[in-house]
């Protein structure tokens, strides 16, 4: 069965066709503009069925309760059945949530608990590198069990652009290199915010393994996902599981659940 999942963030909403896991067909689309009605996601939805691989049903997070409402008609317009994945419906699909209130957790966060547990097990730490970083927590027991925020790479570079009165915007696509000692002030900032982003990432994560492995949770797995994950070492692939798609495979695995109940 093709199911259709979206993850609706903080800077674009991301579609994508799955079946048992593989993502068939993609589209993306700037949140901010979603629900417009030419550019937005309904006519990309609208090619989604009319494609080689046309979905049975929606599933659907989101993190930005604006886009929800105005999301919510385009997305029934296609009479699709429709399920939105939210922290109320979490254990009874088989994720307990160790979290004092369950309602904050956020939407995106719970998707990627389903996809780690489904295909990394548990226990295990997801990283998300998005416009915030998140750093989620799977006990041994499979339990959601909280986890830590931080900048993500979009926002270093941003700040530094909009909080001083001459430092240059930069496109955080393109904070390539060639030299560890910036000869220019862009250069110095691209390799101050990458070299930074890596470090911040390191020191949390390392923080975390410390704290479950006192907790006695064992062998840990790592797993990391987002746009931002080119900036990390490749010499961290020894440790860390990198799954681009983890998001919507998922929302996918939830919905599995929900329709098996």
């Amino acid at each position: 069965m093709n199911i259709l999942c979206l993850d609706v963030g903080n800077t674009r909403a991301h579609a994508g066709v799955l079946s048992e896991g593989k993502v068939l067909s993609q589209c993306a689309v700037p949140t901010a503009q979603a629900a417009d009605p030419a550019a937005g996601l309904g006519p990309r939805l609208a090619e989604l069925a009319r494609g080689p691989h046309p979905p049975a049903g929606i599933a659907f997070c989101s993190v930005v309760p604006k886009a929800t409402e105005t999301l919510k008609p385009v997305l029934a317009a296609t009479g699709w059945p429709l399920f939105h994945l939210t922290a109320a419906q979490c254990p009874s699909l088989g994720l307990p949530l160790d979290y004092p209130l369950p309602e904050q957790i956020g939407e995106d966060r719970l998707a990627l608990a389903f996809g780690t547990l489904a295909y990394y097990g548990a226990p295990a730490v997801t990283i998300d590198l998005g416009t915030a970083v998140t750093f989620d927590v799977l006990n041994k027991h499979g339990a959601y069990a909280g986890g830590i925020i931080a900048p993500g790479l979009g926002l270093m570079t941003r700040y530094l652009h909009e909080q001083t009165a001459l430092l240059p915007a930069l496109d955080p696509n393109d904070l390539a290199v060639a030299t560890g000692i910036g000869t220019s002030t862009v250069e110095a900032m691209k390799i101050g915010c990458t070299t930074g982003f890596a470090g911040m990432i390191r020191a949390i994560l390392d923080r975390l393994l410390q704290e479950l492995k006192q907790r006695g949770e064992g062998e840990v797995r790592v797993v990391a996902t987002g746009g931002s994950a080119g900036h990390l070492p490749r010499t961290w692939l020894r440790e860390i599981h990198f799954d681009p798609d983890l998001l919507l495979r998922g929302l996918a695995e939830a919905w599995k659940r929900k329709h098996k109940n």
